[in-house]
């Protein structure tokens, strides 16, 4: 608590203002809590609509794109988590928009000067001052450089690392008073998805892992005359700018200049799907932002992927348990597709498996059993996202990137050719690792694997043996023991030994006739022993509430 208030005071104006921000959309506590007319009343949009008649996730959209580049991009990020924020939430944020007024020509210099400690005039021949484009964390221009080579220059907006360190420690803050106040997000662990969501920031702020990016796709495809990624000049780029080839075409999505160009659409669109699956599948890295603008037709007829900015890498642990949920899915088995949907993600204590099984089944049922062509693959990956969104599963982040990226590469190969479908190009994909499965080498990679584990386990063994004895020699062994509901029955014990001793109590009385006496009987006696009786009576009622004793439970 004493860091998240040494972190307010540090950025005290820019916490009110994110604060107020926060009320202003009924996104904070007390507002939805207290549902106060009077304050909902003040704010309306520009039509005149009051804010908190708007959906929340429409007021979500609106506060993350009014407090700026951070929260953009937390929203960016939420919108490929729809198992964390729900469907609705989570198409509503892919509506943020991250354009960025460009810093001014004395800006750019100063940046690209600082940035390699070198005059401007010796980088570049000619540089047009006039961005292409400008985003939250960046503007691209084009560019000649001293020795005539046609560019394009990324730099990034002066002082926005700053502008966003700060938010993002706002946001730890943010993340940790949820953790501790709300039991139903505290779940899905704010905290860690913070995290996570500072390191993709920092790495997107770092241009010099842009372009190690680019430079390990085009590595990868360098055999392949199909796709081209734009080549790095290393030497006149660094963590704040970067310069890459200019590349000659246009977008996907430019219908007018496919026809013009006669372009054979569906082969383009094929090509894609598979420079894309080979990504995922085969290099266990992939570009994750595959919307229409970042991928061109090139005047070489090749397919160019431009913006390597947000990527995903798949580590070998996730890569082989989605590899084994593929399978699952091409197999149609539900009870091993649920075995691995619980391996890859992160289950709650309380997840039901036989409800989450019956909910698999119904899906495979629904959706995997019938022609592809009937039901489209975005239909399938929402069904599958919602499922595990419903049982508060938890997808790797970059398996969600992924899922995103697949529902991405589906619409954008449509718009090209409606006949094309991923989910038939991910077929040989599935097959090809359920042979890889069965294959010698892979059962005996899986063999030495197990091996070594257990040759982990037997070397450590004596050296814990021996520590653990030592601990008991020394008095220093504890067992700690979890309870459940002990006060409750410690509390129930106490309550019932005593209503025992005041009711026993009250007939030693009564029958001893002390004084004072009514017709013989004990006046002091006889309410003691009613008392004893009404403990005793609550007691017995409270236990016939909560079970009574001859229930097995």
């Amino acid at each position: 608590m004493l860091t998240n208030v040494k972190q307010f005071m540090n950025h005290s104006a820019r916490s009110r203002q994110i604060l107020t921000v926060l009320v202003k959309y009924g996104l904070a506590n007390w507002v939805k809590e207290g549902n106060p007319e009077f304050i909902k009343s003040v704010f309306v949009n520009e039509s005149g609509q009051q804010l908190a008649s708007l959906s929340i996730a429409v007021r979500l959209r609106l506060a993350f794109s009014e407090l700026g580049t951070a929260f953009i991009k937390l929203g960016q990020i939420l919108s490929t988590r729809a198992d964390l924020v729900g469907q609705e939430i989570a198409d509503e944020l892919t509506k943020l928009q991250s354009d960025t007024p460009a810093d001014n020509k004395q800006q750019i210099i100063s940046t690209i000067e600082a940035e390699f400690g070198r005059s401007f005039d010796t980088l570049f021949q000619s540089f047009c001052f006039d961005a292409l484009a400008s985003a939250s964390v960046g503007q691209v221009h084009k560019a000649v450089t001293v020795d005539g080579q046609d560019v394009v220059v990324k730099v990034q907006h002066a002082g926005i690392e700053d502008k966003i360190v700060a938010d993002v420690e706002i946001l730890k803050m943010l993340a940790s008073l949820v953790e501790q106040y709300n039991k139903e997000l505290r779940l899905y662990q704010p905290t860690k998805l913070i995290i996570e969501f500072t390191k993709s920031l920092m790495n997107e702020l770092d241009y010099v892992k842009e372009a190690r990016s680019m430079q390990r796709a085009s590595a990868y495809f360098s055999d392949n005359s199909k796709v081209h990624i734009p080549h790095v000049y290393r030497d006149i780029s660094g963590k704040h700018v970067l310069v890459m080839e200019c590349l000659k075409g246009f977008s996907v999505a430019d219908g007018d200049k496919l026809n013009a160009a006669e372009v054979d659409t569906r082969a383009l669109a094929e090509t894609g799907i598979k420079v894309y699956l080979d990504m995922i599948f085969d290099l266990g890295f992939f570009h994750a932002d595959p919307h229409p603008g970042n991928i061109w037709v090139l005047e070489s007829g090749q397919l160019g992927i431009l913006d390597w900015g947000m990527t995903a890498k798949l580590t070998q642990a996730v890569q082989l348990r989605f590899q084994h949920l593929l399978v699952a899915l091409a197999d149609k088995d539900p009870a091993e597709l649920t075995y691995h949907i619980i391996k890859l993600c992160q289950a709650q204590p309380k997840l039901d498996k036989v409800l989450l099984e019956k909910d698999v089944s119904d899906f495979v049922q629904d959706f995997l059993e019938v022609d592809i062509n009937e039901v489209p693959l975005v239909a399938v990956l929402n069904e599958f996202i919602r499922i595990i969104h419903h049982h508060k599963l938890v997808i790797p982040t970059e398996v969600s990137m992924l899922l995103r990226v697949l529902i991405m590469l589906e619409g954008a190969s449509k718009q090209l050719d409606s006949s094309i479908s991923v989910g038939d190009a991910i077929r040989p994909y599935a097959i090809k690792m359920k042979l890889a499965q069965l294959s010698p080498q892979y059962m005996f990679k899986q063999t030495m694997a197990s091996s070594n584990r257990w040759q982990r386990v037997i070397n450590t063994l004596p050296e814990q043996i021996e520590l653990l004895t030592q601990q008991i020699n020394n008095g220093r062994f504890d067992i700690n023991l979890n309870h459940r509901s002990l006060d409750t029955i410690i509390n129930r014990l106490v309550y019932g030994v005593l209503s025992g001793a005041i009711f026993l109590g009250g007939c030693m009385v009564l029958s001893s006739g002390v004084p004072p006496l009514y017709e013989g009987v004990s006046i002091i006696g006889l309410g003691i022993t009613a008392a004893g009786s009404l403990l005793v009576g609550r007691l017995l009622l409270a236990i016939s509430r909560s079970g009574n004793l001859s229930k097995k439970r």
